[in-house]
């Protein structure tokens, strides 16, 4: 609306319409004013002055976008990254045991490493105990390796590979797919030093096994792994990791899959490293 026109608004009681009574005549001499009516030659117009103004902004980004000179733009100008964006540099480029490795001594390395490092101990790998043990000679600190796996090797008896449906081997029943991925969200520093830190990482699970008689169906979970770790010999490596529950968000509305849907999907779609 112009403010100029000053037209004035009454309601049509509890109809929900509004009827725009125009000046009678126009204040310059002309002839009286009629209410506006759409029609097919204003909608092109309009239509046409929309296409417009959207190309003309593709121009202006697309110019934008491929601007290299950095000294014909001042910082203020700049958009400011947000926080929630996804930030990181290039992956690093080894692995040892087909785990990523050889971080940088930054904090951004040792969040990278304890990404990783979460994503390799919450797989499948973790219930067969040669991988496991191949695992935590990788990436645990010299002076840890052997607390921690016999921690682990406690933690995956055979007891309990027989409660989630597995042979010794850590092997699905024949017909069955044995899901296991942890996926990191996110990742906290809350303590750094020349030598050492402490880094937490925000994830999400699947687990289960999936077939139609399983009673241990795939299910998803949310928790946060918090790691300590060390430099040594030119890596980040681990020194304690413990978990606890959550953050966890509402479940949406989506209708659960069946289990040769969930089974395909873990056959067809790898798993990721995290290696920023």
């Amino acid at each position: 609306m112009n403010h100029g026109d000053e037209q004035s608004y009454t309601d049509y009681g509890d109809t929900g319409q509004t009827r725009t009574r125009l000046p009678e005549n126009d204040p310059y001499g002309g002839a009286p004013r009629r209410p506006h009516r759409s029609s097919s030659r204003s909608l092109v117009t309009v239509v046409g002055v929309v296409v417009l103004l959207i190309a003309a902004i593709a121009f202006a980004n697309k110019n934008n976008n491929t601007h290299t000179d950095d000294t014909a733009t001042t910082k203020g100008s700049r958009p400011q990254t947000s926080t929630t964006a996804p930030t990181g540099t290039h992956p690093v480029g080894t692995r040892t045991a087909g785990i990523p490795s050889g971080f940088p001594r930054t904090e951004q390395g040792a969040q990278s490493a304890a990404a990783n490092y979460a994503s390799v101990l919450g797989s499948d790998g973790m219930f067969n105990a040669s991988r496991r043990h191949e695992i935590v000679q990788t990436i645990a600190d010299p002076s840890t390796v052997s607390r921690l796996q016999a921690g682990f090797d406690a933690d995956y008896s055979a007891s309990f590979l027989r409660k989630v449906g597995l042979d010794d081997n850590g092997t699905a029943p024949k017909g069955s797919t044995f899901v296991n991925r942890t996926v990191p969200v996110g990742t906290k520093t809350t303590a750094l030093s020349e030598r050492a830190a402490t880094v937490e990482v925000w994830c999400n699970g699947l687990f289960g096994l999936a077939d139609d008689a399983s009673t241990n169906p795939v299910t998803s979970n949310w928790f946060t792994v918090t790691m300590k770790l060390s430099w040594d010999s030119g890596d980040w490596k681990v020194r304690e990791t413990t978990q606890r529950t959550g953050p966890t968000p509402v479940a949406g509305d989506n209708p659960v899959s069946g289990a040769g849907d969930i089974s395909r999907a873990v056959q067809e779609f790898g798993g990721f490293t995290y290696a920023r």
